[in-house]
């Protein structure tokens, strides 16, 4: 790979890692959200510039947060703002950013942290919620443009527009750098919520690149999800998206192969799964439920997911409980991706026959989505189609996604047609 090709996907995968600290920081710094994120990408640009030459920094984080800084500076000089500003940068202006700890005293609401303040300006109910989603999933989730429209099902010039009309819309309004007050987070807690789970499910299973999992923006994901139970203590889903995001999270050990090629879940070794995390996600999940106010959203896929954590093999699933659990998510949160994973826990129940035609009927929805294909071909597999179940493989290792998914969809083709 040339040197110029090297130092691009060194800032992809910096500014995926690090761009929402860096896009924080640059806000507190600055007060200003929608120029914190130029100046990010203006330091993005300059790293492309640079880094092929120079050679990849030390700490690339900090060397995009210095040079960001310093063209916040320069702005500011422009403008003739420059002694009224300077203080609000200090003397390390042009440092890394130091971790902010919370406090283990004093007021129970101070929560010293930057990232969760970029979620609550993001998810502001001056926006809409599709809007709020494009712009978290650019500034926290560090996905681009292409990336958001995929996981959005939306195109990418309107993901565009949206993202722009978001910035716009936040700097009209004047939104603070800051958590919300009590009695305004809970209009905000429904968009923060799927924005975090959005933020661990990039970690999970991310929607590009070359390696099937990202623990360390599942494991960002999950630190902001405890930091919002100690802001909101009261609130059931807040624990149900813990316990779903454990759950999930124990299985990361036993996700790849050899090869670092992703397993699906009947082919993972459950010995490798993490028993403290499967622990700490029953534990909040118990918690949700003490509310009594019955399971929610998270709730009911956490639900799912213990079904999963609980039992020794996949034979020993109890696929009954799953449909009902999807049955009842279907009426309370309806979507063709909550009807394709209910068909396939079908197939799983009565068998592939009756699952197809529910994974068929939802292809004018979702027939840019990878794992409609993917459970398509399956399905077609163990009903002994072949041919069609290869073509649905290829087509699924075609579309946008995780690259090293689609090396094992297109092994899967090859095995078929062998």
């Amino acid at each position: 790979m040339s040197e110029s090709g090297h130092a691009r996907r060194a800032v992809e995968a910096v500014w995926r890692n690090e761009s929402a600290r860096i896009v924080a920081a640059l806000t507190r710094q600055i007060g200003d959200f929608s120029w914190a994120e130029d100046l990010a990408q203006e330091a993005l640009v300059e790293a492309l510039g640079s880094w092929p030459t120079a050679g990849i920094p030390d700490n690339p984080g900090a060397w995009l947060l210095t040079v960001a800084k310093r063209r916040a500076i320069d702005g500011w000089r422009r403008q003739e703002r420059l002694a009224q500003r300077v203080d609000l940068i200090g003397h390390d202006a042009l440092l890394a950013e130091r971790e902010h700890p919370v406090e283990a005293a004093g007021d129970p609401d101070r929560i010293d942290d930057d990232v969760l303040r970029l979620v609550f300006v993001a998810c502001h109910p001056v926006l809409t919620p599709t809007a709020r989603l494009a712009l978290t999933l650019r500034t926290v989730a560090g996905l681009t443009t292409e990336q958001i429209a995929r996981v959005m099902l939306l195109s990418v010039p309107t993901v565009q527009q949206r993202i722009v009309r978001a910035k716009r819309a936040l700097a009209e309004a004047d939104v603070p750098f800051e958590i919300p007050g009590r009695a305004d987070r809970p209009a905000r807690l429904a968009s923060v919520l799927q924005v975090v789970y959005l933020l661990f499910t990039e970690g999970y299973a991310p929607a590009d690149g070359e390696h099937p999992t990202r623990p360390d923006v599942a494991r960002e994901a999950v630190r902001l999800a405890r930091q919002l139970a100690a802001l909101a203590p009261r609130e059931p889903e807040v624990y149900a998206l813990i316990a779903l995001m454990e759950f999930q999270s124990s299985r990361f050990a036993a996700r790849s192969d050899a090869e670092g090629l992703p397993l699906t879940l009947a082919e993972q070794d459950r010995s490798r799964w993490d028993r403290s995390a499967i622990d700490r996600g029953r534990a909040a999940l118990a918690k949700a439920q003490s509310f009594d106010r019955g399971l929610g959203y998270y709730g009911i896929q956490a639900a799912v997911a213990e079904c999963h954590a609980i039992v020794p093999s996949a034979d020993d699933t109890d696929w009954a409980r799953i449909v009902s659990l999807y049955d009842a998510l279907l009426t309370l949160a309806p979507s063709p991706v909550v009807r394709l994973n209910r068909a396939v826990a079908v197939s799983m129940l009565d068998g592939p026959a009756v699952a197809l035609p529910l994974v068929e009927e939802l292809e004018p929805e979702l027939s840019g989505f990878r794992p409609f294909h993917g459970v398509r071909a399956e399905l077609l597999e163990r009903l002994e189609v072949r041919d069609a179940a290869s073509a649905a493989f290829l087509r699924a290792a075609e579309l946008p996604g995780n690259a090293a998914e689609a090396t094992v969809l297109r092994r899967r083709a090859a095995a078929l047609t062998a």
